[in-house]
């Protein structure tokens, strides 16, 4: 494990490695408020550190965002938010594939494709669930699904960047989870994009 990713993620994570500390979690989050209360994020579709199916990335069509569950957050917690970001990425940044707001701050759920109350831009600029769609020669990409409680409502509007979302949820963090799911891609898929570029 990298000496860059806090232990408290890196206990979390199944293969912990340095693009890890790149992720929003390791940056607004901490030791205190990870996992706070027994908060937990989970899915019906695969469990943490397993591979997502490809009805959920780009190998297939009318590929959707996978089922999602969260148990209850602490008492006081007004929202619930959820980033999606591939550990893996080349360069500084992170690819963000969703981020999602607007939940109320109790147990919940996400239904597979469900449309979220607020979605905002992913690294594509496109406010929907970006399908995972790895270069064809990598090893398994991870997919950190990050969920974070909130202790005030956000006023923020759909469409808003990850880097708007991140500012405003910054400080008012009270518990925060994540759940990693894992992504290869097919062999014999011919159809090629850079899912690095584009990333803001």
């Amino acid at each position: 494990m990298s000496a860059e990713v806090p232990a408290w993620l890196g206990a979390a994570l199944a293969k912990p490695h340095a693009g890890h500390a790149k992720l929003t979690v390791a940056r607004i989050a901490d030791e205190r408020s990870f996992g706070r209360g027994g908060f937990t994020l989970s899915s019906p579709a695969f469990k943490n550190g397993e591979a997502l199916d490809p009805c959920f990335t780009a190998d297939e069509e009318d590929a959707v965002a996978p089922p999602l569950e969260w148990s209850a957050p602490p008492p006081g917690s007004q929202e619930i938010v959820i980033l999606v970001e591939d550990a893996d990425t080349n360069g500084d940044k992170l690819t963000c594939h969703w981020s999602v707001w607007g939940l109320p701050g109790q147990k919940g759920m996400l239904l597979e494709g469900e449309t979220p109350p607020r979605v905002g831009k992913n690294s594509k600029r496109n406010s929907e669930w970006l399908l995972p769609e790895p270069p064809q020669d990598d090893e398994p990409h991870q997919y950190v699904f990050q969920i974070f409680a909130l202790d005030l409502p956000l006023t923020l509007m759909p469409g808003a960047t990850s880097a708007d979302l991140i500012k405003s949820i910054e400080g008012h963090v009270v518990a925060a989870a994540v759940l990693t799911g894992t992504y290869k891609r097919e062999e014999g898929d011919d159809e090629t994009w850079d899912e690095d570029e584009d990333v803001e």
